[in-house]
């Protein structure tokens, strides 16, 4: 058990958002509509987890605080700085987020069930792994799809 949970989940919230600055206001811009429908996506699912007992989130930041609230943060600030790193080369893509993946998973996860936060046991490993693979290729494609209208908008 972890001494501090609120702690933890706090630090989940605040952190990933000091590295903003390093990303550049420019890739911000660009990438922030796909890590919002990701977040947005992630919000859904775990809606869904919640109705079919998949995934559960004992510790909370406060009472009147959704518990997915602390992970859409660091998969906010992530999915932005992996767009920014490797949009545009799609394999690179694909592997990056799944070894991020993965580590939340297999590593992280297990982390958080042995300091009684959250666990996952509605579904298998390795079917949580290929939710969060769906939803990179949605991040990708909402991404690419942005894009495509965007230059199509701008085009004279």
């Amino acid at each position: 058990m972890i001494r501090y949970p609120k702690i933890l989940l706090g630090s989940m919230l605040v952190l990933p958002f000091l590295s903003l600055p390093l990303i550049g206001k420019k890739s911000f811009k660009r990438f922030m509509p796909a890590g919002i429908f990701i977040i947005s996506i992630m919000a859904v699912v775990d809606f869904i987890a919640k109705k079919r007992r998949w995934w559960l989130i004992y510790e909370k930041i406060h009472p009147k605080v959704p518990g997915i609230i602390p992970f859409l943060s660091p998969f906010f600030i992530g999915s932005i700085w992996i767009m920014k790193w490797t949009y545009g080369k799609f394999l690179r893509f694909t592997l990056v987020n799944l070894l991020v993946d993965c580590l939340f998973i297999y590593v992280f996860v297990k982390f958080l069930t042995r300091s009684g936060i959250a666990s996952i046991f509605g579904l298998k490993e390795k079917q949580v792994s290929l939710i969060f693979f769906i939803q990179s290729l949605m991040l990708y494609g909402f991404q690419y799809v942005k894009e495509k209208v965007t230059k199509r908008r701008f085009k004279f």
